[in-house]
Protein backbone atom coordinates (compact mmCIF):
# COMPACT_ATOMS: atom_id res chain seq x y z
CA UNK A 1 0.00 0.00 0.00
CA UNK A 2 2.90 2.34 0.66
CA UNK A 3 3.92 1.99 -3.00
CA UNK A 4 0.53 2.84 -4.52
CA UNK A 5 0.66 4.82 -7.75
CA UNK A 6 -2.19 6.16 -9.85
CA UNK A 7 -2.15 4.54 -13.31
CA UNK A 8 -3.44 6.53 -16.29
CA UNK A 9 -2.14 4.46 -19.21
CA UNK A 10 -3.29 0.88 -19.69
CA UNK A 11 -2.58 -2.04 -22.00
CA UNK A 12 -5.32 -3.46 -24.21
CA UNK A 13 -5.53 -6.63 -22.09
CA UNK A 14 -9.13 -7.20 -21.02
CA UNK A 15 -10.24 -7.62 -17.42
CA UNK A 16 -12.08 -10.94 -17.41
CA UNK A 17 -15.56 -11.46 -16.04
CA UNK A 18 -14.17 -13.87 -13.46
CA UNK A 19 -11.59 -11.37 -12.22
CA UNK A 20 -14.12 -8.54 -12.10
CA UNK A 21 -16.45 -10.75 -10.08
CA UNK A 22 -13.61 -11.63 -7.71
CA UNK A 23 -12.73 -7.95 -7.18
CA UNK A 24 -16.35 -7.11 -6.40
CA UNK A 25 -16.46 -9.98 -3.90
CA UNK A 26 -13.49 -8.43 -2.09
CA UNK A 27 -15.23 -5.07 -2.11
CA UNK A 28 -18.33 -6.65 -0.59
CA UNK A 29 -16.37 -7.74 2.47
CA UNK A 30 -15.79 -4.12 3.50
CA UNK A 31 -17.41 -2.82 6.65
CA UNK A 32 -20.66 -0.92 6.12
CA UNK A 33 -23.56 0.70 7.94
CA UNK A 34 -25.82 -1.87 9.58
CA UNK A 35 -24.80 -4.46 6.97
CA UNK A 36 -27.25 -2.75 4.59
CA UNK A 37 -24.60 -2.31 1.85
CA UNK A 38 -26.06 0.91 0.48
CA UNK A 39 -24.03 0.96 -2.74
CA UNK A 40 -23.90 -0.43 -6.26
CA UNK A 41 -21.13 -0.53 -8.86
CA UNK A 42 -21.58 -0.21 -12.63
CA UNK A 43 -18.83 -1.73 -14.79
CA UNK A 44 -18.63 -0.07 -18.21
CA UNK A 45 -16.64 -1.98 -20.83
CA UNK A 46 -18.68 -1.72 -24.05
CA UNK A 47 -16.57 0.61 -26.26
CA UNK A 48 -19.26 3.04 -27.41
CA UNK A 49 -20.73 3.52 -23.95
CA UNK A 50 -17.27 3.76 -22.41
CA UNK A 51 -16.38 6.50 -24.90
CA UNK A 52 -19.49 8.48 -23.92
CA UNK A 53 -18.74 8.03 -20.24
CA UNK A 54 -15.13 9.10 -20.71
CA UNK A 55 -16.32 12.37 -22.24
CA UNK A 56 -17.97 13.16 -18.91
CA UNK A 57 -14.61 12.53 -17.25
CA UNK A 58 -12.87 14.90 -19.70
CA UNK A 59 -11.32 11.90 -21.51
CA UNK A 60 -9.03 10.98 -18.64
CA UNK A 61 -7.53 7.48 -18.71
CA UNK A 62 -8.89 6.87 -22.20
CA UNK A 63 -7.10 3.50 -22.54
CA UNK A 64 -8.69 1.97 -19.43
CA UNK A 65 -10.64 -1.14 -20.50
CA UNK A 66 -13.05 -0.83 -17.55
CA UNK A 67 -14.66 2.13 -15.82
CA UNK A 68 -16.17 1.27 -12.45
CA UNK A 69 -18.76 3.78 -11.25
CA UNK A 70 -19.53 3.23 -7.58
CA UNK A 71 -22.87 4.69 -6.50
CA UNK A 72 -24.62 5.30 -3.24
CA UNK A 73 -27.80 3.27 -3.54
CA UNK A 74 -30.83 3.57 -1.28
CA UNK A 75 -33.09 2.59 -4.19
CA UNK A 76 -32.35 -1.11 -3.77
CA UNK A 77 -33.06 -1.00 -0.03
CA UNK A 78 -36.29 0.90 -0.63
CA UNK A 79 -37.33 -1.87 -3.01
CA UNK A 80 -36.49 -4.37 -0.26
CA UNK A 81 -38.73 -2.39 2.11
CA UNK A 82 -41.53 -2.35 -0.45
CA UNK A 83 -41.35 -6.07 -1.08
CA UNK A 84 -41.58 -6.65 2.68
CA UNK A 85 -44.33 -4.04 3.13
CA UNK A 86 -42.17 -1.86 5.39
CA UNK A 87 -41.63 1.88 5.61
CA UNK A 88 -39.00 3.44 3.31
CA UNK A 89 -37.10 5.77 5.68
CA UNK A 90 -33.72 6.04 4.01
CA UNK A 91 -34.04 8.84 1.41
CA UNK A 92 -32.44 11.66 3.42
CA UNK A 93 -29.08 13.22 4.27
CA UNK A 94 -28.25 10.77 7.06
CA UNK A 95 -28.58 7.80 4.76
CA UNK A 96 -26.80 9.46 1.88
CA UNK A 97 -23.86 10.12 4.22
CA UNK A 98 -23.99 6.52 5.46
CA UNK A 99 -24.16 5.22 1.90
CA UNK A 100 -21.23 7.45 0.91
CA UNK A 101 -19.10 5.88 3.66
CA UNK A 102 -20.22 2.40 2.57
CA UNK A 103 -19.42 3.10 -1.08
CA UNK A 104 -15.97 4.47 -0.20
CA UNK A 105 -15.05 1.44 1.89
CA UNK A 106 -16.28 -0.89 -0.86
CA UNK A 107 -14.21 0.97 -3.49
CA UNK A 108 -11.07 0.90 -1.36
CA UNK A 109 -11.33 -2.83 -0.68
CA UNK A 110 -11.85 -3.48 -4.38
CA UNK A 111 -8.89 -1.25 -5.28
CA UNK A 112 -6.53 -3.04 -2.92
CA UNK A 113 -7.60 -6.40 -4.33
CA UNK A 114 -7.03 -5.10 -7.86
CA UNK A 115 -3.46 -4.00 -7.12
CA UNK A 116 -2.73 -7.31 -5.45
CA UNK A 117 -3.68 -9.05 -8.70
CA UNK A 118 -1.46 -6.89 -10.88
CA UNK A 119 -4.00 -4.35 -12.05
CA UNK A 120 -3.72 -0.59 -11.77
CA UNK A 121 -6.32 2.06 -11.30
CA UNK A 122 -6.92 5.78 -11.15
CA UNK A 123 -9.56 7.46 -9.03
CA UNK A 124 -11.45 9.98 -11.19
CA UNK A 125 -12.77 12.77 -8.99
CA UNK A 126 -14.60 14.19 -12.00
CA UNK A 127 -17.57 11.94 -11.22
CA UNK A 128 -18.86 14.70 -8.93
CA UNK A 129 -18.47 17.35 -11.63
CA UNK A 130 -20.99 15.72 -13.96
CA UNK A 131 -23.07 13.57 -11.62
CA UNK A 132 -26.48 14.20 -13.26
CA UNK A 133 -25.18 13.41 -16.76
CA UNK A 134 -23.33 10.29 -15.58
CA UNK A 135 -26.41 9.06 -13.72
CA UNK A 136 -28.57 9.59 -16.82
CA UNK A 137 -26.08 7.86 -19.14
CA UNK A 138 -25.83 4.84 -16.84
CA UNK A 139 -29.58 4.62 -16.24
CA UNK A 140 -29.45 5.29 -12.50
CA UNK A 141 -32.93 5.48 -10.93
CA UNK A 142 -33.91 7.92 -8.19
CA UNK A 143 -31.90 7.21 -5.05
CA UNK A 144 -28.78 6.06 -6.93
CA UNK A 145 -25.98 8.65 -7.00
CA UNK A 146 -22.59 8.11 -8.73
CA UNK A 147 -19.87 9.16 -6.27
CA UNK A 148 -16.66 7.29 -7.19
CA UNK A 149 -15.19 6.30 -10.54
CA UNK A 150 -12.20 3.98 -10.93
CA UNK A 151 -10.43 3.58 -14.28
CA UNK A 152 -9.18 0.01 -14.09
CA UNK A 153 -6.92 -2.21 -16.16
CA UNK A 154 -3.43 -3.64 -16.61
CA UNK A 155 -0.77 -0.92 -16.31
CA UNK A 156 1.15 0.30 -19.36
CA UNK A 157 3.25 2.59 -17.13
CA UNK A 158 4.82 2.52 -13.70
CA UNK A 159 3.11 5.70 -12.59
CA UNK A 160 4.42 8.41 -10.31
CA UNK A 161 4.70 7.90 -6.56
CA UNK A 162 2.95 11.05 -5.40
CA UNK A 163 4.10 12.84 -2.28
CA UNK A 164 1.97 12.57 0.87
CA UNK A 165 1.97 14.60 4.06
CA UNK A 166 3.07 12.51 7.04
CA UNK A 167 1.29 11.15 10.11
CA UNK A 168 2.17 14.31 12.06
CA UNK A 169 -0.12 16.19 9.69
CA UNK A 170 -3.23 14.08 10.26
CA UNK A 171 -2.83 12.21 13.56
CA UNK A 172 -4.29 13.89 16.66
CA UNK A 173 -3.79 12.17 20.01
CA UNK A 174 -6.76 12.16 22.37
CA UNK A 175 -8.23 15.43 21.04
CA UNK A 176 -7.93 17.65 17.99
CA UNK A 177 -4.94 20.00 18.27
CA UNK A 178 -5.11 23.00 15.95
CA UNK A 179 -2.14 24.00 13.82
CA UNK A 180 0.16 26.98 14.10
CA UNK A 181 1.40 28.70 10.94
CA UNK A 182 4.76 26.99 11.43
CA UNK A 183 3.02 23.62 11.75
CA UNK A 184 1.24 24.19 8.45
CA UNK A 185 4.47 25.12 6.68
CA UNK A 186 6.31 22.11 8.15
CA UNK A 187 3.55 19.60 7.40
CA UNK A 188 3.18 20.73 3.77
CA UNK A 189 6.89 21.11 3.05
CA UNK A 190 6.96 17.64 1.47
CA UNK A 191 4.41 18.92 -1.03
CA UNK A 192 5.83 22.39 -1.58
CA UNK A 193 9.42 21.13 -2.05
CA UNK A 194 8.56 18.23 -4.34
CA UNK A 195 10.44 18.73 -7.66
CA UNK A 196 7.39 17.84 -9.75
CA UNK A 197 5.24 20.33 -7.87
CA UNK A 198 7.88 23.04 -8.03
CA UNK A 199 7.96 22.60 -11.81
CA UNK A 200 4.17 22.92 -11.87
CA UNK A 201 4.48 26.24 -10.04
CA UNK A 202 6.98 27.43 -12.64
CA UNK A 203 4.79 26.32 -15.56
CA UNK A 204 1.67 27.96 -14.15
CA UNK A 205 3.38 31.17 -13.06
CA UNK A 206 1.90 31.00 -9.56
CA UNK A 207 3.46 32.20 -6.32
CA UNK A 208 3.38 28.74 -4.75
CA UNK A 209 1.87 25.26 -5.12
CA UNK A 210 -1.18 26.10 -3.03
CA UNK A 211 -2.14 28.81 -5.51
CA UNK A 212 -2.35 26.24 -8.32
CA UNK A 213 -5.25 24.65 -6.46
CA UNK A 214 -7.03 27.87 -5.49
CA UNK A 215 -6.75 29.60 -8.88
CA UNK A 216 -6.22 26.86 -11.50
CA UNK A 217 -7.47 23.44 -10.45
CA UNK A 218 -10.25 24.10 -7.94
CA UNK A 219 -11.08 27.83 -7.90
CA UNK A 220 -13.95 29.15 -5.80
CA UNK A 221 -16.32 29.93 -8.68
CA UNK A 222 -15.99 26.46 -10.16
CA UNK A 223 -16.46 24.84 -6.75
CA UNK A 224 -19.64 26.80 -6.16
CA UNK A 225 -21.07 26.05 -9.61
CA UNK A 226 -20.38 22.32 -9.30
CA UNK A 227 -21.77 22.33 -5.75
CA UNK A 228 -25.00 23.96 -6.93
CA UNK A 229 -25.50 21.36 -9.66
CA UNK A 230 -24.72 18.52 -7.28
CA UNK A 231 -27.07 19.87 -4.61
CA UNK A 232 -29.89 20.18 -7.16
CA UNK A 233 -29.33 16.59 -8.29
CA UNK A 234 -29.33 15.30 -4.71
CA UNK A 235 -32.62 17.08 -4.09
CA UNK A 236 -34.08 15.56 -7.23
CA UNK A 237 -32.86 12.14 -6.04
CA UNK A 238 -34.67 12.56 -2.72
CA UNK A 239 -31.43 12.71 -0.74
CA UNK A 240 -31.86 16.26 0.61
Amino acid sequence: MLRHRSIRQFTDQAVSDALLDELVRHGLRASNTGNMQLYSVIATREPALRTELLKLHYNQCATAPVLLTVCTDVHRYHRYCQVNQCDEPYGNLLWFASALVDASLFAQNLSLAAEERGLGFCHLGTVLYNTPQIAALLGCPKGVVPVITLALGYPAEEGRLSERIGPDGVLHLERYHDYSDDDIRRIHRVRDDDPFNRDMVRQNGTRNYCEIFTTKRYPRQMNEEVSARLEAFLRDSGVL
